[in-house]
């Protein structure tokens, strides 16, 4: 349980560097804001790719793709937390599809 407790701490830090670091160009090119928003937001970016090599894993695109349904999810509470806009019904049966995926690639039995 502790690996899996570590894990998702892993993703959910991931999640919020990755969002953050992509949003900071969203608000460059597409809120007008400053340049020097690209600061923070490629070194979010450096710390999201780092952290994603914290998770035990033989193989990147397992983890890639398990971390796909949390990134999901992350981005749903960033509309509405940071955007203001509350995911619809579709956003969370979407998520929740995504999660159930990410699950499944996790938790799978694995031949050794």
């Amino acid at each position: 349980m502790p690996v899996l407790l570590s894990t998702g701490a892993v993703f959910a830090a991931a999640a919020l560097c990755e969002i953050a670091g992509c949003f900071a160009f969203w608000a460059w090119l597409r809120l007008s804001k400053s340049v020097l928003w690209l600061l923070p937001g490629s070194a979010s970016l450096l710390a999201f790719a780092w952290l994603l090599t914290l998770v035990p894993s033989e193989a990147a695109g397992r983890t890639y793709a398990a971390y796909g349904g949390i990134y999901i999810l992350a981005s749903l509470f960033w509309l509405w937390l940071v955007e203001g806009q509350q995911p619809d019904r579709w956003d969370l049966t979407g998520s929740g599809l995504a999660l159930f995926g990410s699950a499944i690639i996790l938790f799978a039995p694995r031949g050794t």
